[in-house]
């Protein structure tokens, strides 16, 4: 087991080059079950959830070949077992993924139930609502089995914007027979990455990018060579780093389009950055005031799905919000547990007030001390060591596994900016 030590008050300045993205690497090595023949995948990030995908790809039969530091060959020329293994699919929420795969390629898939961040209740039935609609059948007990002869496809609406349940639909409905149609479907930068890449393997998926996606099954798909895009969530977090410690940091490789309702909720904080071709520079003068609404009401930072604002980011603002000048409500819509985080930003001197499980309300700037604090999951935990970069000195942060899921090279890359963090063994 690791911890962090960290001490704070430090501005932070340099480049970094922003990161593959989480979210769309995790479907994509799944949806390399679809194909017998080679997947190579380019900007895969170095985490610990992509390593957990690969090694539940590789159980299933497939084979694995590292191509470089974050470039990875995938191919399942034969599936040799159709259910998930329990000890991996504990670690990770995003094994659920596997199953619209292997039910469209295999007829079978048998699953645990999903492990990954404890932020509040996440269902799973517009899984099996999307699946069921396309021909699987699905039974719960202790586990899930989906099983189903040929999958047909079905105009199909989700009960929810579920990002995930649209990927596994998406992936199950490409090898289905006839045409399926997914309106209110999720559009978020990775849903469309998956599409693009299931494009690139023979798929035909039009309304990219919209919440109607329409498929035209194939009776089969081909290898591909795709690259993920950049994680916005992982830019975000720099993003917010370089404010509230008053740096400057140049970011690399981003995509201006993913970053239009991120920049919309930090220019409610009064930060802005430029931007030149895919390079993002967060300069040392910022206002740090937040711009009240019109008629001076207190203005909202909420989540939604895209194109709203993400609400992985949501923890990250809730810190930034404790270093601006004014007032400003912060509302988490998608989860009820994502900001009990708060209270350890009281305890290191933020002024928040906690409404309910969904919302608080931030009144700053509020100067942080250095305190002993534990990641509950991964959005959280970076907000924790934003927190204390920017605090009075020294923090600890344990349970960083839970971070460290999320952020590739984490400690490494912060120290190149000019942080001072250490990552040590707490045993």
């Amino acid at each position: 087991m690791y911890e962090y030590r960290i001490e704070g008050g430090i501005p932070v300045k340099g480049t970094v080059t922003a990161s593959g993205n989480k979210n769309a690497a995790l479907p994509c090595v799944a949806a390399a079950l679809l194909t017998d023949e080679t997947v190579i995948l380019r900007n895969l990030p170095e985490i610990e959830d992509v390593q957990v995908m690969l090694e539940i790809f590789a159980s299933l039969g497939g084979t694995v070949e590292r191509l470089g530091a974050n470039d990875v060959s995938l191919r399942a020329g034969d599936i040799t077992r159709t259910d998930i293994p329990i000890e991996l699919s504990r670690k990770i929420r995003a094994s659920i993924l596997f199953a619209g795969p292997l039910v469209a390629r295999a007829g079978r898939a048998v699953l645990p139930p999903p492990g990954g961040d404890v932020i509040g209740r996440r269902r799973l039935d517009t899984h099996f609502l999307a699946l069921t609609e396309l021909g699987a059948r699905v039974e719960a007990d202790g586990q899930f089995v989906f099983t189903a002869n040929k999958l047909k496809g079905q105009d199909i609406f989700l009960d929810e914007t579920s990002v995930t349940a649209t990927e596994n639909a998406v992936m199950a409905a490409v090898l289905a027979e006839g045409t399926t149609v997914i309106t209110n479907a999720a559009s978020e930068p990775h849903v469309q990455d998956l599409c693009r890449m299931l494009n690139a393997m023979g798929a035909e998926i039009s309304g990219i990018g919209s919440n109607i996606l329409t498929i035209e099954g194939k009776k089969s798909l081909h290898g591909a060579e795709y690259r993920i895009g950049p994680d916005y969530m992982e830019i975000g977090s720099f993003i917010g780093l370089a404010a509230v410690t008053h740096g400057s940091v140049t970011i690399q490789g981003v995509e201006p389009r993913d970053l239009r309702p991120v920049r919309l909720a930090f220019g409610k904080l009064g930060i802005r950055w430029d931007l030149e071709g895919s390079t993002l520079t967060v300069p040392t003068q910022q206002s740090l005031q937040v711009n009240c609404d019109l008629g001076g009401m207190i203005p909202k930072i909420d989540d939604a799905p895209w194109p709203g604002f993400p609400p992985d980011l949501t923890s990250i603002m809730t810190v930034v919000a404790t270093q601006v000048e004014g007032t400003v409500l912060v509302h988490e819509k998608m989860f009820e547990s994502r900001m009990f985080f708060v209270d350890k930003l009281i305890g290191m001197g933020a002024r928040i007030t906690l409404c309910d499980p969904h919302r608080a309300v931030v009144s700053g700037p509020s100067v942080l001390h250095g305190s002993e604090l534990v990641s509950p999951d991964v959005r959280a935990g970076m907000a924790m060591v934003i927190a204390a970069l920017c605090a009075r000195g020294e923090s600890v942060i344990r349970n960083v596994y839970q971070i460290e899921r999320g952020y590739e090279n984490l400690t490494a890359r912060l120290q190149s900016l000019g942080a001072r963090i250490e990552r040590v063994s707490s045993c």
